[in-house]
């Protein structure tokens, strides 16, 4: 870990993305294809082949036919080759086929911090990582995106600066909560739902919501049958000894933010989510929990929402799964984030909880920032930005690490292409089936790569 070099199972065929290059008007259930003219490939009408095509119910030899965009055809290998009259055919052998990998949750800070990361640089990220569609946090960017007129700004800032498909989640905070008529124009403007914090954010325009925020947020997306995305932790009283709690000690940190914080604003945000049960006043809402690092009491209350009937959701991410805060050498700056990454048998118990089911699906929370503000040199946790900057390598790292824990390739699906489309509504997204969008990644699971110096890194700041 100290040397600075990680080895992965994975590597990617160069040129083997098919994206669509468009930005949130595409991301509709609309039957009509969204256009194709930026394919990587030079040719409109095409088959995929392989012996591991990854679909809805089966991983099958054979081939996937696409024309314009969309997956026209899917036919087992015995039958494929007499369908097939003059158009090309790429064949990938062994290689996996499989939906690009949807991450609903990362910071891409423009405009107004595109010198933390900005649309160009994250979407190659993503691209080049196996992400063929990303969903935009509505805060670390200038302004945050709370109203119809702040997700316009976003949307002229990706336009023709995009790698990959982009969406956008709106933000729910304290001057909007009340307000029905700015939530609805931000929802009927594309924003794919709501998000908000239980905790400082740390981003002055995008404060932090109670329980009664959060209800009327819950009522207004009832009508659109969207979700809304929380950041469950609530601050709790704490004390740092003077002369004791070293802030170059990962530990000192992690004291600062105990599980507690986690289980107590869970506590609370269940307390809305009976009116998203079948007959409720708010029924039709969708209540989801990001970046759950809490493996214990926080999401034993999740489970308990999921069995009362609760409309509830759950994701984890990637660098919860890898690193244990054991490992977390002093200074290293890197691994700040909240919730933060706990100990070694939480890890452990999440992998459990996500095998199981009981955590539905995977994001990145991509957090990047200018480079300075990691504070490096100091290497103080208590004051460095929080953020681990991941986009790139959620794939390899989720792949890798789940080996050992039994992970499959439908599972991967599952928890980075299906559940994520599920969440966000995008309906056309997910899944290698006929009628779907034809995002789709390659990639060998059986090939290494050292994530070292020279590893190419397309995020802004190359550090991770």
């Amino acid at each position: 870990m100290e040397s600075g070099t990680w080895r992965f199972l994975l590597s990617f065929i160069p040129l083997i993305l098919y994206l669509l290059f468009s930005i949130y008007s595409n991301f509709n259930s609309s039957s009509k294809p969204a256009s194709s003219g930026c394919s990587l490939l030079a040719y409109d009408h095409y088959w995929i082949v392989s012996k591991r095509i990854v679909t809805p119910h089966e991983i099958i030899s054979g081939a996937v036919e696409i024309n314009g965009g969309s997956i026209v055809s899917l036919v087992d290998e015995k039958d494929w080759q007499g369908k097939v009259k003059n158009e090309p055919v790429i064949d990938y052998g062994e290689a996996v086929v499989m939906p690009g990998l949807i991450d609903a949750h990362a910071h891409l800070d423009d405009p107004g911090r595109a010198e933390w990361e900005g649309f160009p640089s994250g979407t190659k990220a993503a691209a080049a990582g196996g992400i063929t569609t990303l969903i935009d946090m509505p805060l670390n960017s200038f302004p945050s995106t709370v109203s119809e007129e702040t997700l316009q700004l976003k949307i002229e800032a990706a336009k023709g600066r995009i790698f990959v498909d982009v969406g956008f989640w709106g933000g729910l905070v304290p001057e909007n909560a009340f307000n029905a008529t700015v939530l609805e124009n931000l929802l009927n403007a594309g924003a794919l739902g709501l998000k908000s914090f239980m905790c400082p954010s740390g981003i002055n325009d995008f404060p932090m919501t109670d329980a009664s925020h959060i209800k009327e947020g819950l009522s207004v997306l009832a009508k659109y049958k969207r979700p809304l995305l929380v950041h469950a932790e609530k601050e709790l009283e704490t004390e740092l000894k003077d002369g004791v709690d070293d802030p170059r000690s990962y530990s000192t940190y992690l004291n600062t933010r105990p599980a507690s914080m986690e289980e107590t604003a869970i506590r609370e945000l269940l307390t809305v989510t009976k009116d998203t049960r079948i007959g409720s006043s708010a029924e039709g809402a969708h209540l989801h929990i990001v970046h759950l690092a809490d493996s214990r009491s926080s999401l034993e209350l999740i489970k308990e929402a999921k069995r009362n009937g609760d409309r509830v959701t759950v994701e984890t991410c990637p660098h919860y799964l890898a690193f244990s805060a054991e490992e977390i050498p002093d200074g290293d700056t890197r691994f700040k984030c909240a919730p933060p990454i706990r100990d070694a048998l939480n890890k452990e118990k999440l992998w459990e909880a996500l095998m199981d089911g009981d955590i539905d699906m995977l994001s990145s929370d991509h957090s990047p920032s200018a480079p300075e503000l990691k504070l490096f040199a100091e290497g103080d946790f208590l004051r460095a930005w929080g953020g681990i900057s991941s986009l790139q390598f959620v794939l390899p790292v989720t792949w890798s690490y789940g080996l050992k824990h039994g992970i499959t390739l439908e599972k991967l699906v599952s928890l980075w292409s299906e559940k994520p489309a599920k969440l966000a509504s995008l309906d056309l997204k997910g899944a290698i089936e006929i009628g779907k969008h034809a995002d789709i990644v390659v990639w060998e699971p059986e090939k290494e790569f050292d994530l070292d110096e020279n590893h190419t890194v397309h995020v802004k700041h190359p550090w991770s």
